[in-house]
């Protein structure tokens, strides 16, 4: 999909800007955890984090951590709302840096990443897709677009990853005392999918899994909830494909509250 062409406005709407610290901890340990050999293999990395709220923080939060994984990354904030880029400005440094902008990018380069966290929600499913083609179509050869929604505390959270091809991954995460059931996270859910929690989809089957065996794990809790959320996991992958080694998989993943799934395993039956 071709840049938007016209008046050269920012393309988007402003949305709430919610924000606050480490709200975004756990994507960016997880994108430093699986992207960080991407970044440090890219010539000039750059890093837009876009929609970054009415607070430089989360922002500042992804360039400290990707700088210790890829010291050379350069990373862009981007947001819609003239305000929110000029109490952002004072912060600058070298190598992160505050823009004017929206879903076109208006970055000197292709980005080797892009994180869109709590920015599609207030858009219909179709246009979450369009969205979606449109920065991945922005994407270096071999980038990423890291789309998702978080709670406001950050201890719940769900997010795909896509390459300049399509979807590949989505990730569930969450804070052990964050939730009653695995399918609380149903609320985080990507625009796509948010609608489509129910029977006869392959995201209700999934959460509706998981919740099972969160409920016949039950005897691990005595362990602490970090087990049973193991034992869950592990109970899962007898009939869903949970990648079973890093950097997407294996135990050192799943300790942390995390369980990632291919997209196909989840990708609604008929897209909009």
């Amino acid at each position: 999909m071709p840049r938007p062409a016209g008046s050269g406005k920012p393309v988007g709407t402003v949305t709430r800007g919610t924000t606050g610290h480490n709200r975004l901890r756990r994507s960016d340990r997880w994108i430093a955890a699986v992207h960080g050999g991407l970044l440090r293999a890219a010539d000039r990395p750059l890093v837009v984090d876009l929609g970054y709220g009415a607070s430089h923080t989360t922002t500042l939060e992804l360039f400290t951590r990707l700088r210790r994984v890829a010291p050379t990354v350069e990373v862009v904030g981007i947001e819609i709302d003239p305000a929110r880029v000029a109490v952002a400005k004072p912060y600058e440094r070298e190598g992160l840096s505050f823009r004017l902008g929206g879903f076109e990018l208006p970055v000197p380069r292709p980005p080797t990443l892009v994180r869109a966290f709590n920015v599609l929600r207030q858009y219909g499913e179709a246009e979450a897709w369009r969205y979606w083609d449109l920065l991945r179509s922005e994407l270096a050869p071999g980038g990423v677009l890291v789309e998702g929604t978080s709670s406001e505390n950050g201890r719940r959270a769900v997010w795909v990853g896509l390459s300049p091809e399509g979807p590949r991954t989505v990730t569930f995460s969450a804070r052990f005392d964050a939730f009653e059931r695995p399918s609380d996270l149903a609320d985080r859910l990507p625009k796509t999918l948010i609608h489509r929690n129910v029977p006869g989809e392959r995201i209700h089957a999934f959460l509706s899994d998981f919740d099972h065996a969160w409920a016949v794990s039950v005897p691990y809790g005595v362990h602490g909830l970090r087990q049973r959320w193991l034992a869950s996991v592990q109970l899962l992958a007898r009939s869903w494909p949970v990648p079973p080694r890093p950097p997407l998989g294996g135990a050192a993943r799943w300790r942390l509250g995390e369980l990632t799934l291919p997209w196909t395993a989840v990708s609604p039956s008929q897209v909009v």
